[in-house]
């Protein structure tokens, strides 16, 4: 059973996030009032995931994640954002945090989003000696709008990333994150052209409906994944419609996390090194450089 820190200065917000994982099962969950009485537990004991709030008094939610990034990197940490933490939010994804969900989406993606954080920690090392051996790995897919193919293929372009020494520890989790992302945006807004109101968390009911319709189930999303001792690169191209890629937030920009909407595409642009879309909308490249 994973375990879950929840750190909260304020008693409701805490209880709430807690409740919200308790009631989703398997997860244990562990509570901090404040960012020091939360190192002093990991130090003692290091949960499996972290999910902190980010205003409070003392140690705030981004010196939280910068001594946890610096004595624990492969301890993944999730914000949660609210009104005043935006800034605050930006920096603490670009000094390691794995992901955020604001305040007022709690009910409807923090579990979700602390299940596929759990699910990108673990790793698989069976082929570990092997691609140490390897100078360079490249993948090429055509695959259906399924979304239970999303996991795996992002566990095994993980799995080749650190067997090949290219990235580790919270690095690893922001870049399956990111791809994860991409991946769920080219079938489901992309192929399968579900609503805003649905998307990220749509229901089986409304995929599987949709991919048995024409013209969304005859859609494949092309995937290549170009992995080296130096660098992941990733090309993503679905064959729905396109957006306007104007529209795309910046990780930089407060304004990105003052809620839900967009959040894959912010968690892209702020964990990848660059990030391209084709003049349409349907392809988005990406590409993350090794820190020397």
């Amino acid at each position: 059973m994973a375990s879950v820190l929840i750190v909260d200065d304020t008693a409701v917000d805490r209880r709430l996030a807690g409740g919200l994982l308790e009631s989703a099962g398997d997860v244990e969950v562990q509570y901090a009032e404040n960012g020091q009485q939360a190192l002093d537990q990991i130090n003692q004991s290091p949960p499996d995931l972290v999910v902190t709030d980010l205003q409070m008094p003392d140690l705030d939610g981004l010196q939280l994640v910068m001594k946890i990034n610096e004595s624990y990197p492969d301890l993944p940490v999730i914000l949660m954002t609210a009104h005043g933490s935006e800034s605050i939010a930006a920096q603490a994804l670009a000094n390691g945090a794995s992901s955020f969900v604001p305040k007022t989406d709690l009910a409807e993606c923090l579990v979700e989003t602390v299940g596929h954080v759990l699910a990108l920690t673990q790793n698989d090392n069976s082929y570990k000696k092997l691609l140490e051996c390897a100078t360079k790995t490249d993948f090429e897919f055509d695959l259906i709008s399924d979304p239970d193919i999303i996991e795996p293929l992002v566990e095994m372009v993980q799995q080749v990333a650190v067997g090949q020494g290219t990235f580790g520890g919270g690095t690893q989790v922001q870049i399956g994150v990111a791809l994860e992302n991409a991946l769920t945006n080219a079938m489901f807004r992309g192929n399968l052209e579900l609503a805003r109101e649905n998307f990220p968390v749509a229901s089986r009911t409304i995929i599987s409906q949709r991919m048995s319709e024409s013209p969304y189930k005859d859609r494949r999303v092309y995937v290549r994944a170009l992995i080296t001792p130096d660098a992941v690169e990733f090309t993503i191209r679905d064959q729905g419609p396109g957006f306007d890629t104007s529209t795309v937030p910046e990780a930089t920009d407060p304004e990105s996390y003052r809620d839900g909407m967009g959040r894959g595409l912010v968690l892209i642009k702020a964990f990848m090194d660059e990030v391209e879309f084709n003049d349409s909308g349907n392809e988005i490249r990406m590409k993350k450089n090794k820190t020397v």
